[in-house]
């Protein structure tokens, strides 16, 4: 006889958490105060400051990547407020 395996349950674990998420918070919204600057292997993603509107980190401002056109003043919505980008290593600043 072979010894019998043990498998561990997910929920057992106490484990609320989604895989692949970091909380329970659904997407919030966030305003672009910033641009920073142009970042990727072609310059696609665009850095941007952005300022949480709601959610557990509202008032929170922090860096992020945004793919696409951008400018100051528009309304992204982020589907998670724990990770920020990190910083870009030119020193190149736009601002309008």
């Amino acid at each position: 006889m072979s010894k019998q395996q043990r498998v561990k349950d997910k929920v057992s674990e106490g484990s609320s958490m989604k895989p692949g998420r970091f909380s329970d918070e659904g997407p919030v919204n966030a305003i672009v105060e910033e641009l920073v600057g142009r970042t990727g292997a072609r310059g696609e993603v665009t850095q941007v400051m952005c300022k949480i509107l709601s959610g557990r980190n509202s008032g929170k401002v922090m860096r992020r990547n945004v793919k696409g056109t951008v400018r100051l003043g528009d309304l992204i919505t982020l589907r998670e407020t724990e990770i920020e980008a990190r910083r870009i290593k030119s020193s190149f600043v736009r601002s309008r």
